[in-house]
């Protein structure tokens, strides 16, 4: 491990918190998007991009041990779950990925609308994160 400079250390806390206003604005973005301009896969993009500038700033090594997911199994969890609100659907006898609504109320924060589409865009947003990382993990592995 090399030693830390001031320089590294400044960065370093700068994209801490540059990362963490990434990921708001990406959950933003995937919970805004079934209703609105945006959703999982712009989510998932800046998510990625999000997770890409901490393994910029710091190395693989400490990212990883701190993120251990593996992305290629979250890549079959968001497929798995986009397609499995089109086949509900068709389970139901509507055309497949048909869209469902209604309006619910709940205790403290009031009348919220969930849909379909919020399932399906969650998946979508999983499937981004997990090639775009798996994809740039795998380069940075034939690299080495």
């Amino acid at each position: 491990m090399k030693p830390i400079r001031p320089n590294d250390m400044m960065l370093q806390v700068t994209i801490r918190i540059v990362a963490i206003i990434i990921f708001a604005f990406s959950f933003y973005l995937l919970l805004a998007g079934h209703n609105s301009p945006g959703g999982g896969f712009i989510g998932g993009l800046m998510t990625a991009s999000a997770i890409l500038v901490l393994y910029l700033a710091f190395d693989v090594k400490s990212i990883s041990k701190a993120l251990p997911i593996n992305f290629e199994m979250v890549i079959g969890l968001g497929l798995l779950l986009a397609l499995g609100t089109g086949i509900v659907s068709m389970i139901l006898g509507f055309p497949f990925l048909t869209q469902f609504f209604d309006y619910f109320q709940f205790p403290v924060y009031g009348e919220v609308e969930l849909t379909t589409a919020l399932p399906f865009d969650i998946g979508i947003y999983m499937v981004v994160v997990g090639a775009v990382m798996a994809i740039i993990l795998r380069i940075e592995e034939d690299d080495i």
